[in-house]
C-alpha cells in the first residue's frame, strides 16, 4: 500500500497540512497545537486503516478477476453493502453471469456441431456405401443391359436421397443457429393447407387415400408462409407413409381469441407410446418406422413451428392413427 505514489503523495499532504497547523496553533495555545497535533495524527491513521481496508476488498475482487480468467464463475455478492467498491463488485457478477452463459452456450453450440457432423456422416455413410458398390458393378463390361439400367436407377434414388438429406439438415442448421428470421405476415390457413398437400396428392392417389379438408375459411395467423408451408409438408408426409392404401387423412383448422389451431389425422398404423415422447428428436426412429425413413421430417416442423413461438402435440394409438396438434397462439398486448 504504501508503496503506491498517489498514497505516498497523499500522506505527504497529510503531513504537510498537519506540520502547518501545529505551527499556526503554536503561537497561540501550546495545549490547542498538540491537541491539533493529536487530531491530525488520529485522522492520519483513520485514512491508513480505511485505505489498508479498500486495498484488502480490491484484492479480493482481483481474486475473483483470476478465477473468472481461469474459468470459475462462482461469485457471490450476497454481502454486498452500500458503496463504490460494491457497485463495481455488482458489475463484476453481471460481467460473470454473461461470460458464463456465453461459455455455456458456445459449450452447447459445439456440441451440436459435434452432433451434427456425426448424424450427416452416419446418414450419408449408408447410401455412399451403396453407390460405390453400385458404381464397381457398373464397371463389368459383361453386364447385361437390365442390370445396368437397375444398378443407374439405385445410383439415382440415392442421390436424391443424399440430396434430400443434406438440403433438410442445411436448413435445420440454420434455424438452430438461428440465422433464419422468420416472417410475420398474415397468412390464410387454407391456402396454406392446399398449397402444403399439393406435392403429396400424387402419393396420396397411388395408395388411394382418401383426403379430408375441413375449416374455417376466415382463419389465419401471422407467422412465416413458406417456412409453415414446409412444416406442414413433413407432418403430412409423415401421415402419408404410414397410412395403408386407401387409407384416410384429415385435416381440420379453426380460430379463436387465443389461439389458430390446425389438426392433422391419419388413419395408420399409430405410434407406440414408447416412442411417442422422442418422435420430434433428430433421427429417432420408432418402431413402426420404414426402412427409409430417415427420421428428420418431424424433427424439422418442430423446429419450425416453435421457432415461431408456436406449439406442436401428438396423440396416437397403435392401430387406430396419429393426431397432430399445432397451435399459433396471438400476442396478448
Amino acid at each position: 500500500m504504501l508503496r503506491n505514489r498517489e498514497v505516498q503523495i497523499f500522506l505527504t499532504i497529510l503531513f504537510l497540512v498537519s506540520i502547518i497547523g501545529f505551527s499556526m496553533t503554536f503561537f497561540i495555545s501550546i495545549l490547542a497545537a498538540w491537541i491539533m497535533l493529536g487530531v491530525a495524527i488520529l485522522l492520519i491513521s483513520c485514512t491508513l486503516i480505511f485505505t489498508q481496508w479498500r486495498y484488502r476488498e480490491i484484492e479480493k475482487l482481483s481474486g475473483y478477476l483470476q478465477k473468472i480468467s481461469s474459468g470459475d464463475f462462482q461469485l457471490d455478492v450476497r454481502d454486498n453493502y452500500e458503496g463504490e467498491l460494491s457497485i463495481l463488485k455488482s458489475q463484476i457478477y453481471k460481467v460473470t453471469k454473461m461470460l458464463s452463459e456465453q461459455g455455456t452456450l458456445l459449450q452447447e453450440d459445439k456440441a451440436k456441431l459435434t452432433n451434427a457432423i456425426s448424424d450427416i456422416s452416419h446418414q450419408l455413410k449408408t447410401p455412399l456405401t451403396s453407390m460405390m458398390v453400385m458404381a464397381d458393378l457398373l464397371r463389368d463390361k459383361n453386364l447385361d443391359d437390365q442390370k445396368r439400367s437397375e444398378f443407374t436407377r439405385n445410383l439415382q434414388v440415392q442421390l436424391e436421397r443424399m440430396e434430400w438429406l443434406v438440403s433438410s439438415l442445411l436448413k435445420l442448421s440454420k434455424i438452430d443457429a438461428g440465422t433464419i428470421m422468420f416472417k410475420k405476415e398474415k397468412v390464410m390457413v387454407r391456402e396454406l393447407v392446399q398449397n402444403a398437400v399439393e406435392p403429396l396428392l400424387v402419393p396420396m392417389d397411388i395408395k388411394m387415400q382418401s383426403l379430408n379438408i375441413q375449416g374455417d375459411d376466415k382463419a389465419t395467423f401471422f407467422g412465416d408462409y413458406n417456412w409453415t408451408t414446409e412444416a406442414l409438408i413433413n407432418i403430412i408426409k409423415n401421415c402419408v407413409e404410414h397410412t395403408a392404401e386407401e387409407g384416410e387423412i384429415s385435416i381440420h383448422f379453426s380460430e379463436n381469441a387465443l389461439f389458430t389451431e390446425i389438426t392433422i389425422a391419419d388413419s395408420g398404423k399409430g405410434i407406440s407410446k414408447e416412442d411417442l415422447p422422442y418422435i420430434f428428436k433428430r433421427f429417432y426412429k420408432g418402431k413402426n418406422a420404414s426402412d427409409d425413413s430417415v427420421g428428420i421430417g418431424l424433427a424439422m416442423a418442430h423446429s419450425i413451428i416453435t421457432s415461431q413461438k408456436g406449439d406442436i402435440e401428438v396423440q396416437s394409438q397403435p392401430g387406430i392413427g396419429t393426431k397432430f396438434h399445432i397451435k399459433f397462439y396471438k400476442q396478448v398486448i
